[in-house]
């Protein structure tokens, strides 16, 4: 069964404390999962893992393939003999509560310098023996990628389009120029994929010793100034001035009266089921490395989605158009087998695009999402609320990165009609919001019960990790403090895991808790 009675907790790497200024792969790392492990849970789930750019956004990643390298614990690379202890003696006096990601970004861009350096000079045999397997076995995306990082710095990181146009077009010869002139930080870029890798990996690895899965996530769209939509511009609506035709968005609706215009690219679906999806398929197939189950972000744009002329102000003059639907997934289910994802399924919907990614997840057992922050406006039709789930096949949440703590819904961004109606389904005095919402999840017949770090902690409104729409901090930065996930937390929701059968049973056989 792909999605067995089970629970997990929702946080992202970076917001793991540490001594470096952002969450990493080291030892917090594992101490989180420790945490979960100790307190009954079966998943840990991730924002994408993707290098960011502009904005710091996970959504918004420079690769489909690639991983953050400011993810890379520099004391693994002490243990990797690639730094010194002096190099981390003294970092410099970050703040502990969340991500200042300039000064951060600087900081271990130089550690990672000096690692690689260190690497080319006094490297192990076997250490280059890995590093060029590696190098070797996913030279498919990391050429493009490594390039583009390189080309991105010479340029003072301005989008890929704004480069000297040989660059921009990838004309061959410029390549070829470019690669010979900037082999020494092309190698660099490679070296920071191969860490990131190796330590996250390792780090899979381990959860699955403690019996968590990890819980991934596929953005639908990439952004323009990506290593993917450079090097394979012809899989996306582009004119022959390398300018986007047409951009993503979704229509006006009861939250706004001009629509979201979010700006993607779109893709030329035609092109890419002619070449069977190829791009697709090895996006899975990464997604599934880097992951056990991945979610997929904005999933009914596989049904139909929003088409925007570019360089329109707003996305109120749009069309729906239908996307590549299940012919896609067949592809996909044939060359990695009955994989498990989850369909971010929310946001308002006609009958005929309801019933069509209905249909689409019901052919393929992707579960859907309820939000129980949404669960309390509508009164006892609402779907959100767990006695109208028409089934067990839902991941239930009590918010999501995109929501605010359930302590800052209920103080901030809640109605009165809302708190009310929740008092009332809930049979309490709105004293211990978040344990209420995560028990009310977790005793749902939801197969799958999710929170965050932030409610487990009952944290109010300026924990919240992004407010949609807006841009810059405090988006992206939240940070958990070292210590705070007690074990009296833990204690607590091992009860409760316990209690409603979402605690797996120990296998004798295999030694499995």
């Amino acid at each position: 069964m792909k999605f067995p009675r089970r629970s997990g907790i929702l946080m992202h790497p970076t917001s793991l404390p540490g001594r470096f200024g952002i969450g990493d792969l080291g030892s917090e790392a594992y101490r989180f999962l420790d945490f979960l492990a100790a307190a009954g849970q079966s998943y840990w789930q991730v924002l994408p893992l993707s290098p960011t750019g502009y904005g710091d956004s996970p959504y918004q990643g420079l690769s489909a393939f690639a991983g953050n390298p400011m993810l890379i614990s520099p004391e693994n690379l002490v243990e990797a003999g690639h730094l010194s202890e002096d190099d981390v003696r003294d970092p410099p006096d970050f703040r502990q509560d969340c991500v200042d990601f300039g000064p951060v970004i600087e900081y271990k861009n130089d550690l990672l310098g000096r690692a690689f350096a260190n690497f080319q000079a006094r490297a192990l045999p076997e250490q280059r023996e890995a590093f060029a397997r590696f190098c070797e076995q996913q030279a498919y995306w990391l050429e493009d990628l490594a390039l583009f990082m390189a080309l991105k710095e010479e340029h003072d990181l301005q989008p890929w389009h704004k480069w000297e146009p040989g660059a921009a077009r990838r004309e061959p010869e410029a390549l070829d120029r470019w690669r010979a002139s900037l082999a020494e930080e092309i190698e660099g870029q490679k070296y920071r994929q191969w860490q990131f890798f190796e330590q996250w990996l390792a780090l899979k690895q381990y959860a699955h010793e403690l019996g968590i899965c990890v819980i991934g996530d596929i953005p639908i769209f990439m952004a323009q100034d990506s290593a993917d939509v450079w090097a394979n511009v012809d899989l996306w609506h582009f004119d022959e001035a390398l300018e986007p035709t047409v951009v993503s968005g979704v229509p006006p609706d009861y939250f706004s009266e001009t629509g979201q215009l979010w700006g993607h690219p779109l893709y030329r679906w035609d092109v890419m089921a002619d070449n069977g999806y190829n791009w697709w398929v090895q996006r899975f197939r990464m997604a599934f490395t880097q992951a056990d189950v991945v979610r997929i972000d904005h999933f009914r744009g596989f049904y139909n989605y929003w088409e925007v002329p570019a360089g329109a102000e707003t996305a109120i003059k749009g069309r729906w158009l239908y996307g590549p639907g299940a012919d896609l997934f067949r592809v996909v289910t044939d060359a990695l087998g009955d994989v498990a994802i989850i369909a971010e399924d929310l946001g308002d919907f006609d009958k005929e695009s309801r019933a069509g990614v209905d249909a689409l997840q019901e052919e393929f057992g992707y579960p859907g999402m309820k939000v129980l922050q949404f669960a309390f406006a509508g009164g006892p039709e609402d779907p959100f609320l767990p006695h109208n789930y028409a089934s067990r096949d839902w991941v239930v949440y009590t918010g999501t990165h995109d929501n605010d703590t359930a302590v800052g819904w209920y103080q901030v961004s809640s109605t009165e009609d809302e708190r009310d109606y929740a008092r009332k389904y809930m049979a309490f005095d709105g004293s211990d919001i978040a344990w209420e919402l995560i028990r009310l999840g977790w005793s749902s017949i939801a197969n799958t019960a999710m929170t965050t770090t932030q409610d487990l902690l009952s944290l109010g409104h300026e924990s919240r990790m992004n407010t949609p729409s807006t841009l810059g901090p405090p988006n992206w930065c939240w940070r958990l403090l070292p210590g705070a996930l007690t074990k009296k937390i833990g204690q607590r929701l091992l009860e409760m895991t316990a209690v409603y059968g979402r605690r797996p049973e120990p296998d004798p056989e295999s030694g499995d808790r």
